[in-house]
């Protein structure tokens, strides 16, 4: 190898991790002004009714406690909540972070749970903040004890599911593998925001908060991780030594 040749390879490493790292942080600032225009929108009542239009829509007219549909929609929703819920939650993390640590991956089984734990934290602290009381418009489907605004089935969901998706990702070898794990991620989270609304116990802006402060940390897990990976083996060639 030439050292023209090596230098120009040394360049585009260079100029591909700078490029990487401008695109996630350009992300997560969209992101995140986007969460806080959103926020400041919620707190001023700007979104009331728009919220409330939504809530009302997903009601049988004249009964504002009966959801729309047949009678197993709601049972399916409930469902599907819970996959969002802190127990389901939990178990997988825990089930994949001892897989990591099975296949002799302990950097990557201390990294899902720090980034689970963390999003999880975030989640808690901001309804804290906010403290904004759940809808009273309709009838709740299921039980609810803390506050609404974000979502936090929608923000953990998206916290989990994305990064254990991209994190299964990054071990498949194939385009076609890493699109279906990360389309499944993406479809579990929407699919659980939404039922949290078709329930009645979010505002749709609750939900749209959730999953983009969940998006959010989910990118910025994904470039920690690949940032340490290069750091660690000095190389993007995303083979199996990943964290």
């Amino acid at each position: 190898m030439t050292y023209p040749s090596a230098a120009r390879r040394i360049l585009s490493r260079v100029w591909r991790t700078e490029f990487a790292i401008l695109l996630g942080v350009v992300l997560v600032a969209g992101i995140v002004g986007a969460f806080i225009a959103l926020a400041s929108e919620v707190m001023e009542g700007d979104t009331r009714r728009f919220d409330e239009a939504i809530l009302v829509a997903l009601r049988t007219p004249g009964d504002l406690a009966d959801p729309i549909g047949p009678f197993w929609m709601e049972l399916l929703m409930k469902d599907i909540t819970s996959l969002g819920g802190t127990t389901v939650l939990t178990i997988l993390t825990l089930a994949a972070a001892g897989y990591a640590l099975v296949k002799g991956r302990r950097r990557m089984a201390i990294f899902i749970l720090v980034a689970v734990a963390g999003g999880t934290a975030l989640s808690n602290s901001l309804k804290l903040l906010f403290s904004r009381p759940r809808p009273d418009l309709v009838g709740h489907g299921v039980d609810v004890f803390t506050m609404s605004f974000p979502s936090g089935h929608a923000m953990l969901s998206a916290v989990t599911y994305l990064t254990l998706g991209t994190m299964l990702a990054r071990m498949d070898a194939t385009l076609s593998g890493r699109t279906y794990i990360m389309c499944l991620a993406t479809f579990l989270t929407i699919v659980i925001g939404t039922s949290r609304v078709y329930l009645g116990v979010h505002y749709p802006t609750d939900v749209l908060a959730g999953w983009a402060l969940g998006a959010a940390w989910a990118i910025l897990c994904l470039l920690a991780a690949w940032l340490m990976e290069r750091r660690r083996y000095g190389r993007d060639d995303g083979s199996e030594q990943s964290i």
